[in-house]
């Protein structure tokens, strides 16, 4: 049996017929308080396209900078391509995140994976034979 998603006891469906100013109020204070002071030109202009993206008039899947806006229950169920700095990083957006930031999903560092040392490097790279 699947467990039903809910956010602070409200599930999914009452998250999103509420507007942004019900919705902050149960959110952390970080995004609550950035919430309040309003949304950034770039955000504005990303969460306008968001909505012709769902009415189904944008094939692609929406690309943003905006790492640092935060994840919205009508957001639910969309994929979005977020910049990492490099490239963009498909990410498909789940109930879960809710709450948090675009940043959260798409990390700006990779590990690092070394390969064999080269030729000088340590002592026994020096019997090496070079063609």
């Amino acid at each position: 049996m699947a467990k039903e998603f809910s956010y602070k006891g409200k599930t999914l469906e009452e998250l999103k017929k509420m507007d942004l100013k019900e919705l902050s109020k149960l959110l952390l204070s970080r995004e609550r308080r950035s919430l309040k002071r309003g949304l950034a030109k770039q955000q504005k202009i990303f969460l306008k396209e968001f909505e012709s993206y769902g009415s189904g008039k944008r094939k692609k899947p929406l690309r943003t900078h905006c790492r640092n806006l935060i994840v919205l229950p009508n957001m639910v169920g969309s994929q979005i391509h977020i910049h990492s700095g490099k490239e963009f990083v498909p990410v498909f957006i789940e109930p879960e995140m809710i709450g948090h930031r675009f940043g959260e999903f798409a990390f700006t560092r990779k590990k690092v994976t070394h390969s064999a040392p080269g030729i000088g490097a340590t002592k026994s790279t020096s019997s090496i034979a070079v063609k």
